[in-house]
């Protein structure tokens, strides 16, 4: 009963509340149409009778409101009755309301009586930690979501506009949130789909920061990796004698190092000066030492690759002594000459940028699905792409970066190249050499998919591809090929389970770069080729798979793939105790997009023998009588273009 007083006592000083408590959410600086369009992910909470209730439970329903709420703020009392009056009006309709009370001072109690008072007969849901508001990204009571049956965001905003700051109408002009629910229900799109809210900021609990994991981020060389660079160890230790930073170091750290370590890169801290390493000394004798920088994760026996990281011996040794010898800096006239790197590009500046065409907002906690945006390219004729770079807006969020290229060709039977170019944790511009490129037809759009990961707090992205186009003229097209295996089940505690799949050269084909793909449980994946002879030729093997380092792998020299050769990717998984970056030993896995499920995926790019207007054929399966082709004559003018790729200078390389 003093609750019920307490409450119409606030009610009677709702116009000087007014002033105090209620702001326009223009004022927070979100976009008022954030998410629209995003289907907005799954959550769980309990209601006021400790039930708990899933978003997606309402499957089948064809819409949800989203109404949060307070039990003290003076507009949102005033808005109850409103929303318990649209609950019956519409629920005959297909159409649920759930109230979300993310105060984080209110208890549990408190709302069930403030539901009681003001008779919602919906279910009112309590958000202990804002988790839902966060993931929302809801900033004021009285803000409704109107989400269609696909949980897509279709509508968010104010209830109507009878009530605004320090004055109230007679009735509303405007009903936004029955207008809303009109056009969703018609299958209409809604007319307008974001307002500004009048209402009391959330009193929400700070996000908690994201766990840095006990795992290094990135991790050591594998010991198969170690024992093979042992054995090509000099017998005599390398003798380099006295070390300075002028004369020896600053040389080694900035053609080895700064491509990463330097502002706006995925290095955490600059080393371009002497201070700057002198004050990571300790750290880099320690990751020099274990082999986890410059982080290359190849096993040496297999393979030779252009981009390989891996130090020398003497660069290794002087790394080492300069650190033991106490950094000495030396004469710092001898210090050579800074490198010059592109403001933000790796790879130098592209002919033309494409960026996602409005801010994404990424919530400060929950799990996000895959976000995908389109991005026509206006292209008036076909274009050849020799560099492409996925660039992400924000660094903190974003994980991972995939740009298809969607010609809107309905033709079937066909290999379509749709991959583009990517980006995550390492380095994945796509390079090609003279004479070689993707090719993006003309009227074709770009489809970004994004994976955000949320850092703790609401940050926003506005990720981009930068293009660079072919200058001489194009004989062969490159392609990217996604071995990919998506029908598995890792049992819980397995250590050391394997997964397979495979891929059959349709044609001739040079190869030219690998790229695995796992997530938390990785542990090793390698390329096996076997010729239509029969011969068996190991490609690449990553013994110690880093899933915070994926790296591309760029061939010295193009592999001959000839028609039938098969590419077979094996990839194990250790989803046990043991591993310390699984998040859940006692679960199954199985593929998914998040991090916490697994994929399995074998990239690699590879260039056509025969002319770029050659239509590929259709694969067919093997019949049991086929004879094997003869391997083809090598193709001397395609190699000596990929060979190309060995001196080829690309400025921040």
């Amino acid at each position: 009963m003093a609750s019920c007083c307490n409450l119409r006592r606030r009610l009677g000083l709702v116009g000087g509340l007014l002033l105090v408590l209620a702001v326009e959410s223009q004022g927070a600086g979100l976009p008022l149409d954030r998410g629209i369009g995003q289907r907005v992910a799954n959550f769980t909470l309990k209601d006021v009778s400790g039930q708990p209730v899933s978003l997606y439970g309402f499957a089948g329903k064809k819409a949800v409101v989203l109404a949060f709420l307070g039990t003290d703020c003076p507009l949102g009392n005033l808005y109850a009755p409103r929303l318990a009056e649209l609950s019956k009006a519409y629920q005959d309709k297909g159409v649920v309301f759930l109230g979300i009370n993310s105060n984080a001072q209110e208890t549990v109690d408190q709302v069930a009586e403030h539901a009681k008072t003001y008779g919602l007969d919906f279910p009112v849901l309590k958000d202990t930690v804002n988790l839902v508001a966060d993931l929302a990204l809801a900033e004021r009571t009285c803000e409704v979501l109107v989400l269609d049956g696909r949980a897509v965001l279709r509508y968010r905003g104010a209830i109507d506009d009878q009530y605004a700051l320090g004055k109230r109408k007679p009735a509303a002009a405007n009903a936004y949130l029955r207008d809303a629910l009109d056009q969703v229900l018609a299958g209409k799109p809604v007319a307008v789909p974001a307002t500004a809210v009048v209402g009391c900021l959330l009193d929400r609990l700070e996000p908690k920061p994201v766990a840095s994991s006990k795992v290094r981020k990135i991790r050591p060389a594998a010991p198969e990796i170690v024992a093979a660079l042992k054995e090509k160890e000099p017998a005599t230790p390398v003798d380099v004698g006295q070390v300075t930073y002028a004369g020896e170091v600053a040389a080694i750290l900035r053609d080895r190092c700064q491509s990463c370590h330097r502002p706006g890169q995925v290095g955490p801290f600059p080393l371009l000066t002497y201070d700057d390493a002198r004050r990571r000394a300790a750290m880099i004798s320690e990751v020099v030492d274990d082999r986890r920088m410059p982080p290359w994760h190849a096993d040496p026996r297999y393979g030779h690759f252009r981009n390989d990281r891996t130090l020398s011996d003497r660069e290794r040794a002087t790394l080492l002594a300069w650190v033991d010898q106490g950094a000495p800096l030396g004469d710092p006239a001898e210090i050579p000459a800074a490198k010059s790197f592109p403001e933000e590009w790796t790879v130098g500046t592209p002919d033309v940028v494409f960026e996602i065409p409005e801010p994404y907002v990424v919530a400060a906690q929950g799990v996000l699905d895959y976000v995908k945006v389109r991005v026509p390219t206006h292209f008036t004729e076909d274009k050849w792409v020799q560099v492409a770079e996925a660039m992400p807006g924000d660094r903190s969020v974003v994980h991972h970066i995939i740009v298809y290229v969607d010609d809107h060709s309905k033709e079937s039977g066909r290999e379509r190249d749709a991959h583009l170019c990517g980006f995550a944790p390492g380095d994945m511009p796509s390079v090609f050499p003279p004479g070689t490129a993707k090719k993006i037809p003309a009227g074709s759009d770009l489809v970004f998919q994004l994976h955000y990961t949320p850092s703790g707090k609401a940050r926003v992205d506005r990720s981009k591809v930068g293009l660079t186009f072919a200058k001489a003229p194009v004989e062969h097209q490159a392609r990217t090929v996604g071995i990919a295996q998506t029908r598995f089940i890792i049992p819980a505690e397995a250590d050391n389970h394997p997964v397979r799949a495979s891929y059959k050269f349709p044609r001739d084909a040079h190869l030219i770069s690998f790229m695995p793909h796992m997530h938390l449980r990785g542990k090793s994946f390698r390329y096996e080729a076997t010729f239509p002879d029969g011969r068996k030729q190991t490609l690449l093997s990553v013994p110690a798979y880093d899933f915070g380092w994926q790296t591309s792998y760029n061939l010295a020299e193009p592999v001959a793939m000839p028609q039938g050769t098969r590419i077979d990717c094996l990839a194990v998984y250790d989803n046990s105790k043991a591993n310390p970056a699984n998040p859940d030993s006692t679960k199954a896995v199985t593929w998914g997009e998040q991090t916490f499920e697994e994929m399995m995926i074998g990239y690699l790019d590879c260039v056509d023998d025969g002319p770029i207007d050659e239509k590929p054929p259709v694969e067919k399966p093997e019949k049991a009588a086929a004879v094997p082709r003869p391997s083809p004559s090598p193709v001397s003018r395609l190699v000596r273009v990929l060979r190309a790729l060995n001196s080829a200078s690309v400025t921040g390389n």
